[in-house]
């Protein structure tokens, strides 16, 4: 069984799409980024402490964590705090590119044997283990570019609602869609779930 340890309906309605089963168990953690930490370590280190903190809990399933992170210049854009924070984030998206970077993170089921079950590989990802579990961490990062926004089209959108638990405070599968010109990478990335990257790791964790 794999517990998907994320409230997001989007994530969900991606693995859905995919045929991949899952059950839900949201976790609860400090998403604060720490100071100096880039946009791809943050992601990858929230996506690790999400499935370890359902891991600890469910020992015997799979889990899967999962982080997405908008970035400008470096600077992590998180969900807006109010509507006013959304406005200042669409402002430093409006008319330019920008990344989105999904951390993932699978944990095996307990087993006996504490020895790691991953040879050296040159795969870019970090294959490891926690006590008696196998970890695998990774991240997609998708470019994505956005049109010149007018004030009133940045009001008209916060307006809607869509913005307030979305990182970088738009969904590119929503109403924002027609704000995006052009993403280089994984769509589905940008959604909240490189499902691609997640099966190609899920297949090498059960194959072990």
């Amino acid at each position: 069984m794999l517990v998907l340890a994320s409230a997001s309906p989007r994530r969900q309605e991606l693995l859905r799409k995919a045929g991949i089963s899952f059950t839900i168990e949201p976790a609860d953690i400090n998403e604060t980024p720490r100071e100096g930490e880039s946009p791809r370590d943050c992601a990858e280190r929230l996506a690790r402490e999400k499935a370890l903190a359902i891991s600890n809990a469910r020992p015997l399933n799979y889990v899967l964590g999962a982080d997405t992170v908008v970035a400008v210049d470096n600077i992590i854009l998180g969900k807006p705090a109010d509507t006013a924070d959304a406005a200042r984030m669409l402002r430093l998206l409006s008319g330019r590119t920008h990344q989105v970077i999904t951390g993932v993170c699978l944990v095996s089921p307990a087993v006996a044997d504490k020895k790691s079950r991953f040879p050296p590989s040159s795969e870019k990802t970090a294959a490891r283990t926690t006590e008696d579990r196998n970890l695998r961490v990774a991240s997609e990062a998708t470019l994505v570019t956005m049109l010149d926004l007018s004030d009133q089209e940045i009001h008209d959108y916060i307006a809607t609602g869509e913005p307030m638990d979305k990182a970088g405070a738009y969904a590119i599968q929503g109403l924002a869609s027609k704000f995006i010109d052009r993403i280089e990478g994984c769509y589905f990335n940008v959604v909240g779930l490189p499902i691609s990257l997640v099966y190609y790791h899920l297949k090498k964790l059960t194959q072990q």
